[in-house]
This record gives structure tokens, sequence and C-alpha cells, in this order.
């Protein structure tokens, strides 16, 4: 995990990728970390090793690998299948058998209302992730209070697409914002 943050301090942008087309173009951005947001258990294996190659960091969003369970034995065939450096997803325990494995985990929570960021407290506290990812991402606010109340790492993520809410999100506390709008990878 050291080598995650010390990548995201360097460079807080973190490629999210959906689709091939943006795979190949975030392993041309200077982004160090990576999100596969859309795989298979058919495609994964080659996903993760191009990310690698790259000299990227990356982490399989377990939730959208078309393919695995929602089970925590999938995490188990996931690191057999292609050695992730990390995973994300919306299940604690997942993120909790992710962690007993050494893989970097990032605890995904989509925040609506404040019931959502009530539950968050609760799976937190079940899957321990080395990070949180708040969607959408573009709640300074909400993501100040995560950030004091979590004591985790909080990645914000989606609906990102300026400069100023790169910003605006670190500036309220966030380490680091994934995004799939490829001109923020540039910047």
């Amino acid at each position: 995990m050291h080598q995650i943050k010390e990548q995201l301090m360097e460079n807080p942008v973190i490629a999210a990728v959906k689709e091939e087309q943006a795979l190949a173009a975030a392993l041309r951005s200077d982004c160090e970390v990576v999100f596969l947001l859309s795989s298979t258990i058919l495609n994964v294996t080659q996903q993760v090793q191009r990310v690698k190659d790259a000299g990227k960091t990356v982490l399989v969003h377990m939730d959208l690998v078309e393919g695995l369970s929602n089970r925590e034995i999938a995490v188990d065939a996931l690191v057999q299948l292609c050695h992730p450096h990390g995973i994300i997803s919306t299940r604690p325990t997942q993120v909790r058998r992710a962690r007993h494995l050494g893989l970097t985990t990032v605890q995904r929570a989509f925040i609506l209302d404040s019931m959502s960021i009530t539950s968050l407290h609760g799976q937190v506290s079940v899957g321990k992730p080395d990070f949180i990812e708040i969607l959408p991402g573009i709640m300074p606010r909400v993501i100040t209070e995560i950030t004091r109340q979590a004591q985790i790492p909080v990645i914000a993520g989606g609906l990102i697409k300026y400069k100023e809410e790169v910003l605006d999100a670190i500036k309220a506390g966030a380490v680091a914002v994934s995004t799939t709008c490829q001109a923020v990878w540039e910047m």
C-alpha cells in the first residue's frame, strides 16, 4: 500500500478504465495507478498484465468482473488468475478477504444521502480498507466529512471532468481522484 500512496502523492489522478481504447490511453498517460472497471474472467489476466508491463499499479473492481461471484472465494480466484496489486469493491467481505491476502483494498461507496454516510462507517469497520472511494467525487463538503470521520485515505471518483473538480477534491481532503475522463489524466 505504501507504494500506491507514494504514487498518488506524486500524481493524484487515477485512470479509471472501462473499455479497451481507454486502457491503451491509460497506459500511455502519466497516471501511475489504473482502476480496471470492466473485465471478464476471460480477459482480466491480459488486462492486468498489460498494466503491469507498462510499469503501473493496477486495481481490479471485483464487482465488475463478469463471471466472478460476489463471495469471498472470488478474491482468491482473482489472485490466482492475474495477481493484481489490489481490488476495489462495494462489498466489505471481499475487501476484508483481499486485505487478508495482502492486496491493497479500496472500499467503494455511492453517497446518495446521509444514510449512505452512516452505512459507510459499518462497511469500513468490516472490511478495514486501505482507501475509501466515494462517488460522486464532486462533493467537497462530503469528502471533508468522510475524511474526518473515517481516518482512512479517501479517493474521489465519478463525474470528475475538470481541473477545478480535481483541485476541489484534493483541497477537501481526498488523496486522489479516479476518473474515466482522459483529459484529466493528462493534467
